[in-house]
């Protein structure tokens, strides 16, 4: 694959790292690049926050011992040069690819991911718990947790932050802070007395002096105190943040991230320590390839590009901006030119671009119209609506609880929030769905985007248990759209409603679209795309329209024809509606792209018993595991959803029940 005489090539393990001169690790930091930059190119990837952190994962494996010694590393997405050095260079060109490499962290692929991670603000929880337990065992082990200065938007980190203190465990959570400007002045002197508080002296002297001063007669306690009210004070003037020292934190920083030998050097002292420590970073996204440096929000996690030309189609961004109009290569990014992708032919729109300019059309009809993201602000297709309209976008960072419920105070208003998250974070903010949103029947409208199997990413990031998790709230609606135009026409039937709606839909492209998708809305009811009169239905969440349609079209092949109905709204159901249907077949088959446990499926069929239908109810989707990275297409496939897997499924069917194709299938 690779040249095996570099130097990535010799390292099979961490250990490996230690017997490198400083040269020999600049050197392999260049290699590390060069290795993360081709293969993104072609497999696609999380880029600019992988090339930040190149020279910091080579310092902690270089003084720290995994897998005895444990490192989480927050979201996962910049776990690149990590997996590189942990023995799976050989295998780094599978990366998120099916079956390959995931690009995340994770514990069944090697001994030293220490964490499974995929969603922000994690990592402190993590650690500590993983330090609280080796200790409790006996262990002297030491856990690191590397969060950015993003992640810790979230309220999780502070919380972990706070108890960790509390606890005084030497835990050591790595500050990787890529955008915050340090005062030169201010900056080094904190750095000089950051550096003189980890030595080993300096830590013998304080504890002697601290228990010298609390056995001082009558005065001894409010002598410590005073004591510990000024140094805080002194630190509050000369550290550049002093808020995690307040937590109960020795504070070191901020250390240059790309020096190697600096950052050895500190974490060496930081090891010694036997208290809690964050150690602050400063780092550059996209380190070492120019086109990233300059734009490291459009390079945070592409599709494949060209190395020289840049992207040529923006993933990230839903509007798609032109490519680079020159190459920009740094010193550290030699690597072979491969050529460009081709390019998605025009007309052909995401969900993600028609949600983009669906709630672009409703902020111009409406003033009351707001948008949320919890800092996914491209990924949700908002940057248009920001643009646009400033004052009425919100991006709350990693903050996805405080997202939901700060739109329920929006709603009480009497304004129409539009809340953006993608399937799997909305995850994070159930309870605040249940309490601050549907309890009080406010009309909040959530778009999940992803929703159903995502390409690349792995187990953390699938948008499959969506459906079972919001469905038996009470005042909920849920849809989902076959198609950009019905996207739309679900948006703006939602902002007509007084209650709170979810729409969930997938991260493709949208399909053609029929007559039958442009019949208006009617609550709790969907809507036939086929309908011919035969025995067999297949009913389908509309992100499976595609994979349906071919399903039908090779079960007719094959002599069975199938009607086929979008079922639109998976809650609330007019099950009067839904049960004349179902009684109209000798078959139904429920399809979708979510759980089967606790799924739409599962209340059909128990719909079907309640009311004693006499169609045989059957239903297709994913059940007992969880998906990891591939290709949507080929996850579709795994997991017989895609139109072959579909068709095979139902000749099983009726197979088992010795049902004739040609004798139940024929069109009357």
């Amino acid at each position: 694959m690779y040249e095996t005489k570099s130097l990535l090539s010799q390292i099979s393990e961490p250990g490996d790292l230690k017997k490198l001169s400083l040269s020999e690790l600049n050197r392999l930091g260049t290699e590390i690049r060069e290795i993360i930059v081709s293969t993104v190119s072609k497999n696609g990837g999380h880029l600019a926050s992988n090339l930040g952190v190149v020279e910091l994962t080579i310092a902690l494996h270089r003084v720290f011992d995994s897998p005895e010694d444990k490192i989480v590393w927050d979201v996962g997405h910049q776990c690149y040069t990590h997996k590189l050095l942990t023995g799976r260079y050989a295998e780094f060109d599978t990366l998120r690819q099916f079956g390959g490499l995931a690009g995340f962290p994770k514990r069944t692929e090697s001994i030293h991911d220490a964490f499974d991670t995929g969603h922000a603000s994690t990592s402190i929880s993590a650690a500590l718990g993983l330090l609280a337990g080796e200790q409790f065992n006996g262990g002297q082990h030491r856990v690191v947790a590397v969060i950015g200065d993003g992640a810790l938007t979230g309220g999780l980190a502070y919380e972990a932050l706070s108890h960790a203190g509390q606890l005084g465990l030497p835990l050591v959570v790595i500050l990787n802070d890529n955008k915050m400007a340090i005062s030169p002045n201010v900056g080094g002197l904190s750095k000089y007395l950051s550096r003189l508080s980890m030595k080993a002296k300096y830590q013998r002297f304080r504890r002697t002096f601290d228990s010298m001063a609390k056995r001082l007669p009558l005065i001894g306690d409010v002598f410590f105190d005073m004591v510990v009210r000024l140094k805080r004070a002194v630190k509050a003037v000369f550290y550049t943040d002093n808020f995690f020292v307040d937590l109960g934190f020795e504070y070191v920083g901020p250390i240059e991230g790309h020096n190697i030998q600096q950052l050895e050097g500190v974490l060496q002292d930081v090891r010694r320590l036997d208290r809690p420590v964050v150690v602050h970073v400063i780092t550059r996204k996209g380190k070492g390839y120019g086109f990233a440096e300059d734009d490291p929000g459009s390079y945070h996690g592409v599709s494949s590009f060209s190395v020289t030309g840049g992207l040529t189609v923006k993933e990230a961004d839903p509007v798609g901006a032109g490519p680079k109009s020159a190459p920009k290569l740094t010193k550290t990014s030699r690597v072979t030119p491969m050529p460009s992708p081709p390019v998605i032919s025009p007309g052909k729109k995401s969900f993600t671009d028609c949600f983009s300019r669906a709630i672009l059309d409703a902020g111009a009809r409406d003033n009351r119209v707001m948008a949320i993201t919890a800092a996914m602000e491209k990924g949700t297709g908002l940057s248009p609506f920001k643009t646009a309209f400033p004052k009425r976008f919100f991006d709350v960072g990693i903050a996805e609880e405080h997202a939901v419920t700060f739109a329920a105070g929006l709603a009480a208003q009497g304004l129409r929030p539009v809340t953006a998250i993608y399937s799997t974070f909305i995850q994070r903010a159930i309870d605040q769905v249940i309490h601050d949103v549907a309890l009080q029947r406010l009309p909040v409208i959530f778009t999940l985007d992803r929703a159903g199997f995502v390409s690349d990413d792995g187990e953390t990031h699938q948008g499959l248990f969506d459906i079972a998790l919001f469905r038996p709230i009470p005042n909920m609606t849920i849809l989902a759209p076959a198609g950009g135009g019905e996207l739309k026409r679900m948006l703006d039937w939602a902002f007509t409603e007084p209650r709170p709606t979810m729409i969930r839909y997938p991260k493709s492209l949208c399909p053609p679209e029929i007559n039958a998708l442009f019949q208006p809305l009617e609550r709790g009811r969907g809507v036939f795309i086929r309908e011919w009169g035969v025995n067999l239905c297949l009913a389908f969440t509309g992100s499976l329209y595609s994979e349906v349609w071919d399903a039908a079209d090779r079960l007719l092949a094959a002599n069975i024809a199938a009607d086929l109905y979008n079922l639109r709204f998976l809650k609330p159901v007019d099950e009067q509606y839904l049960t004349d249907i179902m009684n109209r077949y000798e078959m139904v088959v429920f399809i979708e792209e979510g759980m089967l446990e606790g799924g739409f499926g599962e209340y059909a069929a128990e719909l079907a018993s309640r009311r004693r239908c006499t169609a045989q109810v059957h239903t297709l989707g994913v059940s007992g595991h969880y998906v990891a990275q591939g290709k949507r297409e080929e996850l579709l496939r795994h997991n017989g959803l895609n139109g072959e897997g579909i068709e095979a499924s139902i000749l099983q069917i009726y197979a088992e029940n010795r049902i004739l194709p040609y004798s139940r299938g024929a069109i009357r």
